[in-house]
């Protein structure tokens, strides 16, 4: 109960902001993934109800569509949570499964730990409440619903464990790979980052010498259910596997760079801006972005995994060894490969190389981010507490050393204690389109586009369409989005489609407020992108909204006038229509 009360009021803390208002605001430093996750999230009401395809979607990068199996579909919950999408929308929808995720980390990892690897419960929950809202947690609740879903790493965990049961492997194999499928839908690269932590750690413990014959008694059992969840899963995932990485819009690797992308060394020991000591001036900005402070544990939290790892050990029979020595391997492998291909400490970018640079090019590990793997690190350093806790309670020390270890804990852990994250008041939606109106002027399924168009600093269009969806007003298309395609670089991906010349041209003008010469081969370019695009209606929302920096709706409003003509006002909009 105590385990529960804590996740569930730690997870509202850290949400509160949005709480205030779950409809009316957003999260500030990551509004553009929080619209796609709307987006998501309306959309998989809309499979329901429509019978489409939950991994492939026309309703955005008209003519080509959008492979939502290599983006972050998050189907599960779309489709869970759709009749409360229905119920309250696509915003609240969204705070309800980011509150839930936050404290179903924290409750998964107190299950696991207290029923499975350790003895005592404060024990267990220090561990599970630490690891539920380590500091890359909390980060990634910036808007994240894949990455905040900290309780799929021990659920699998769990299920890893129980494929050593004897004579249980065909039942445990089949659970097993259903929660791999799960786990595909909401998280892929939290799943393959699980899946490589599981077999470094169990690699390194079957190789110690005391553990050998266990090892291998459990090997033949092991493998069966390993076999069975490798068909079960592929099974459910087939199709979505073969979109992956075989269907249409598909792509190699991501548009980000992973020098960028990759953990800087000093970011371990330092401390992330939600949290109390980030409150008091300590936080730095030595991640790429606020949503990516992975590690950030802190130099205090690191002397004490030290600590404890040093004491444990001591104290330690061979068996427990062969548990301790895995646990500090697999840290260590995580954290060297979270750097990424070359040195980078205190921002200053080095030449030096580094063992991920020989991964980065592999399959999976190109589609990943080098800076996520850290996450792995905050729950091996929560696993160690836990232990150490366990252990001063079988043996309880002095009252001298209890005082000293008592301080300890609250140097290290006080000051990562999170804050909540940062919102603002989001701009209402048009009439135009909440009202319906749009039906007036888009034929059922037909292509609307917003000034500037739809992308991550500019996410209007999939906000307009999130709403339509959930409120089952039929549906638009829209001739881009926010999503990972291909295009970039090499075969690799790259956020949105490939700029076409007028959206290129609108997407400065609100930027820099500044209109340019418009000629008439900017008037014949946006005719045929619009043609290109299957338009039917251009509008221009005077509230509309940027997630990185303000626009200039008037700017944008004299640019599309010049390339297109006199709008009409139509509801709380400006509406250009497109000839067929």
């Amino acid at each position: 109960m105590t385990a529960a009360v804590i996740a569930v009021v730690g997870a509202f803390w850290v949400t509160s902001g949005l709480w205030l208002d779950p409809n009316g605001r957003a999260i500030t430093v990551n509004a553009s993934d929080q619209a796609l996750f709307e987006w998501l999230l309306a959309y998989g009401g809309h499979v329901l109800s429509h019978g489409q395809n939950p991994f492939f979607t026309d309703l955005m990068n008209v003519p080509d569509g959008v492979n939502l199996a290599v983006n972050t579909s998050i189907t599960v919950y779309a489709v869970v949570f759709a009749p409360l999408t229905w119920l309250i929308g696509p915003p609240a929808t969204f705070l309800v499964v980011l509150t839930l995720n936050l404290a179903g980390s924290a409750l998964a990892w107190y299950w696991l730990l207290s029923r499975h690897l350790v003895r005592s419960t404060p024990a267990a929950l220090l561990g599970g409440v630490f690891i539920g809202f380590a500091p890359g947690l909390v980060a990634h609740a910036n808007a994240h619903l894949n990455w905040s879903a900290g309780w799929i790493a021990p659920v699998l965990v769990w299920g890893v464990l129980r494929l050593r049961r004897p004579g249980q492997w065909l039942r445990d194999g089949i659970l097993l790979g259903i929660l791999v499928a799960v786990a595909f839908s909401i998280a892929a690269e939290g799943l393959f980052f699980t899946a490589l932590a599981c077999g470094v750690f169990l690699g390194t413990w079957a190789a110690h010498r005391s553990r050998r014959a266990e090892a291998r008694a459990a090997l033949p059992d092991f493998l069966r259910g390993l076999g069975v969840t490798a068909v079960v899963a592929f099974a459910l995932l087939a199709y979505p596997l073969w979109l992956h990485f075989m269907g249409p819009q598909k792509f190699h690797g991501t548009g980000f760079d992973p020098v960028i992308h990759a953990e800087d060394i000093a970011a371990y020991g330092a401390y992330p801006q939600r949290s109390l000591a980030g409150q008091a001036g300590l936080g730095t900005s030595l991640a790429p972005n606020p949503t990516e402070e992975n590690s950030f544990l802190g130099v205090a939290l690191l002397v004490l995994a030290v600590v404890c790892f040093t004491v444990l050990w001591r104290h330690a029979d061979p068996a427990r060894r062969a548990t301790l020595r895995a646990l500090g391997v697999t840290a260590l492998v995580f954290t060297v490969l979270s750097w990424g291909p070359r040195v980078k400490i205190f921002e200053v970018r080095t030449d030096v190389p580094l063992p991920y640079a020989l991964l980065g090019h592999l399959p999976v590990f190109n589609a990943a981010l080098p800076s996520r793997l850290a996450l792995v690190v905050a729950p091996l350093v929560g696993l160690l507490l836990a232990h150490t806790v366990d252990a001063l309670r079988t043996r309880p020390p002095s009252r001298r050393a209890r005082a000293g270890w008592l301080a300890g804990f609250a140097v290290a852990l006080l000051p990562l204690v999170p804050t909540p994250l940062l919102t603002v008041q989001r701009e209402p939606l048009p009439e135009f389109i909440t009202s319906g109106v749009w039906r007036q002027y888009v034929s059922p399924g037909g292509v609307l586009t917003p000034v500037p168009l739809t992308i991550d600093l500019t996410p209007d269009g999939q906000r307009w369409q999130a709403y339509a969806l959930a409120n089952r007003q039929g549906e638009f298309a829209i001739p881009s989005g926010f999503f990972l395609g291909p295009g970039g670089p090499d075969g690799r991906g790259r956020i949105g489609p490939v700029p076409r010349p007028t959206d290129t041209l609108l997407a400065e003008v609100a930027r820099t407020g500044v209109v340019p010469t418009i000629t008439d081969a900017d008037r014949a370019a946006a005719r045929d992108d619009l043609r290109y695009w299957r338009v039917q209606v251009v509008v221009l929302d005077p509230q509309m909204h940027g997630t990185k920096f303000p626009l200039h709706p008037d700017a944008v409003l004299d640019a599309t006038t010049q390339l297109l003509g006199p709008p009409e006002q139509v509801s709380d909009v400006w509406l250009w229509r497109v000839p067929a």
